[in-house]
């Protein structure tokens, strides 16, 4: 069974209530697999209730990458929420844990 983190790497940034999500491919053959399966409705699905609102994602070719979006994703942002993550840092960790194939 291979997960994403197999294929890339990530990190997470936030502003207000969203969350970004980078999933950086450690290969270009990598990044052909994840650009094709990766969607924004495949990552709003693996997050679950984590994200509340919409899910858009942006290809960068140039340094095979895709971005992610994620609105609503923060339980109303680092000085409202009272999750454990109120920033989001763990959100790439959680992506990256996705069973990509079995």
């Amino acid at each position: 069974m291979r997960r994403l983190y197999d294929l890339a790497y990530g990190r997470s940034g936030d502003k207000g209530n969203i969350a970004n999500l980078s999933v950086i491919a450690r290969s270009p053959e990598a990044y052909q697999e994840i650009k094709a399966k990766l969607t924004a409705a495949r990552v709003k699905a693996h997050l679950g209730d984590l994200v509340k609102g919409d899910v858009v994602r942006y290809e960068m070719d140039n340094i095979e990458a895709l971005n992610f979006v994620c609105h609503a994703a923060l339980d109303g942002g680092a000085t409202r929420s009272l999750r454990i993550d109120s920033l989001g840092k763990s959100l790439a960790g959680a992506l990256l844990y996705m069973v990509w194939d079995e």
